[in-house]
């Protein structure tokens, strides 16, 4: 004989629709602030909606996605859910960036095995403040609640941005030539990149997050927030012409600004030419990690690249350190082989 079998609802299967809905009327301020004339109507549609009508002639628009990686296990490890937005921000915003396209809007995924709101208001007021700083419109996301998926406490990100470039602006890198200066702008630590390396390194030395690293503790070394390049590359997108630009990502100085320089050019790069960052000092010593590793790994104190032809070096640069931002003269792009496109030393 069959029992009857008890009732089951989606929150006994693990899924709790009221605390996802609880969150949505916490991100809605946040998304608020974010705002832009061009966003047509709110978060809670089945889409966005965005008008570029008026604001562009020949508009080209540019997208890209991203996450953060095991920076990720860092900041739940530490507690540390309020920035890791900002990240999630910048490492799709400055990837458009290097065509020359104003980041427009942007979107976020958030999945995790049991939702805590609190935890993830925590991360979404983190994107609302990236949004901010590079002046996109939150306009919308997904929280997915997935038991079974996601070990406790853990939770992944994805972002996406939409920007925008009037077609006779887009940075192709036709422009680059054989003496053009790379200008390197600092960046404000390891951003989202080699974690997974990072952590094998913190798993030798005993997690020593209260260390003193340059005047700030290995912590916050490790978790400073990914630089927002976006309103000073804007800003300088009005001066002078810029040849090229880079975002020192995943494959780092060696692999990321070679991806902008045409075919039968390479560049030079004088390691020399900035102050290695005190964190970056401390991940090779205590890794053993190779030199060309870490040019590969890190960004190695370097997080955006501006190409531009040697007289235009003092206008640029000037207009840089108006924003605050240190930069440097880091090499050159010059005539090459195509298995010597990149030299650094």
């Amino acid at each position: 004989m069959n029992r009857p079998r008890p009732p089951l609802s989606y929150r006994d299967a693990g899924v709790d629709i009221d605390a996802g809905n609880a969150l949505v009327e916490r991100i809605k301020p946040m998304a608020r602030r974010t705002s832009r004339p061009e966003v047509l109507g709110g978060l809670g549609g089945f889409g966005a909606l965005f008008d570029l009508s008026g604001r562009y002639r020949q508009p080209v628009l540019v997208s890209g996605t991203d996450g953060v990686g095991t920076k990720l296990k860092l900041a739940q490890r530490l507690d540390r859910h309020d920035s890791i937005g900002i990240d999630l921000v910048a490492m799709c915003v400055n990837d458009v960036l290097v065509q020359g396209a104003e980041p427009l809007f942007f979107l976020d995924y958030f999945a995790t095995g049991r939702l805590d709101v609190e935890i993830a208001a925590r991360v979404v007021d983190g994107i609302a403040r990236g949004c901010e700083q590079a002046g996109c419109a939150l306009v919308g996301g997904e929280t997915a609640e997935m038991p079974d998926m996601y070990a406790p406490g853990d939770y992944d990100l994805a972002g996406f941005t939409v920007g925008a470039v009037e077609k006779d602006r887009l940075l192709d890198g036709s422009r680059i030539q054989a003496g053009d200066i790379l200008l390197g702008i600092a960046s404000s630590g390891p951003h989202s990149n080699g974690y997974s390396l990072i952590r094998r390194i913190l798993e030798r030395t005993g997690e020593p997050f209260d260390l003193d690293i340059g005047g700030t503790s290995l912590a916050d070394a490790l978790m400073a927030p990914t630089t927002l390049y976006v309103k000073p590359i804007l800003d300088l997108l009005t001066g002078p012409t810029l040849h090229g630009l880079a975002h020192i990502t995943g494959g780092g100085l060696s692999e990321n600004i070679v991806r902008v320089v045409p075919e039968g050019l390479g560049i030079d790069i004088d390691a020399s030419a900035w102050p290695e960052p005190a964190v970056f000092e401390w991940l090779r010593r205590e890794g053993n990690v190779a030199r060309e590793d870490m040019w590969r790994t890190f960004n190695c104190g370097i997080g955006f690249v501006v190409i531009v032809a040697e007289q235009q070096v003092a206008e640029v640069g000037a207009r840089l350190s108006g924003h605050g931002l240190h930069h440097w003269p880091i090499g050159r792009v010059r005539a090459a082989l195509a298995e010597q496109r990149v030299r650094i030393g």
